[in-house]
């Protein structure tokens, strides 16, 4: 794979670090959860990332059998002008998109493995409908005529990069203990109030890479 292609992919990746579900719950467990901690917050963070990891090969398996009956869709330049609009309506609805002032971040219930793991694949399948930094990857890796080991080695570490500030955080509370409490509390009231800015910082810079693939086939 050239390296283009990767970067661009990397920078996707980096785009997903921030969603705020699941650094919102991360949060919530480091604050609350003093039992067992390292076993349920590494439960709901492996769910989250098998989910979307399962997500990205049933979608590469599908975009790559479709892509081989019609190899030259995305040069048609009807695709591509839809492909450009697309981007063009993420650009602007970037723009419009609204900040809840209390938004609801999703918390366990309980504090169960098995609660755990629902919560992983409940907040997996709230934010894949909004998952346009993955989508996109993934498109770019299905036209990069990529063997299986190579895309299925790229979404590992895809996922791991979505959920590596969730791990990051779990190292300084487990480094410095109570010294965090005051920053995390400071973190869940700013991952609460921002949201709506994170989602449209991210439609905005997909819109922008979707406009630009698209710009030599119109």
């Amino acid at each position: 794979m050239s390296t283009e292609p990767l970067l661009l992919i990397g920078g996707l990746a980096l785009l997903d670090m921030l969603s705020p579900a699941i650094l919102g719950v991360t949060v919530y467990l480091l604050l609350t959860d003093k039992e067992r901690l390292t076993k349920r917050l590494l439960v709901y963070l492996l769910t989250v990332a098998g989910f979307y990891f399962a997500v990205g090969v049933s979608l590469m398996l599908g975009l790559g059998f479709l892509f081989e009956i019609i190899s030259d869709i995305f040069q048609n330049r009807i695709v591509s002008w839809t492909v450009f609009i697309i981007g063009a309506i993420l650009f602007i609805a970037s723009f419009y998109v609204p900040t809840k002032k209390n938004p609801e971040l999703p918390v366990p219930k309980s504090t169960s493995i098995f609660s755990m793991v629902a919560l992983g694949f409940t907040t997996s399948l709230i934010e894949v409908g909004t998952a346009f930094p993955y989508f996109a990857a993934i498109g770019i890796m299905t036209t990069s005529n990529l063997s299986w080991m190579e895309w299925s080695f790229i979404l590992a570490g895809y996922n791991f990069i979505m959920v590596l500030p969730s791990l990051v955080l779990y190292i300084f509370y487990l480094l410095f203990g109570r010294w965090m409490q005051n920053p995390l509390k400071k973190l869940r009231t700013k991952i609460a109030t921002s949201t709506g800015s994170a989602l449209s910082w991210i439609m905005c810079i997909v819109g922008l890479i979707l406009i630009f693939n698209s710009l030599d086939y119109l």
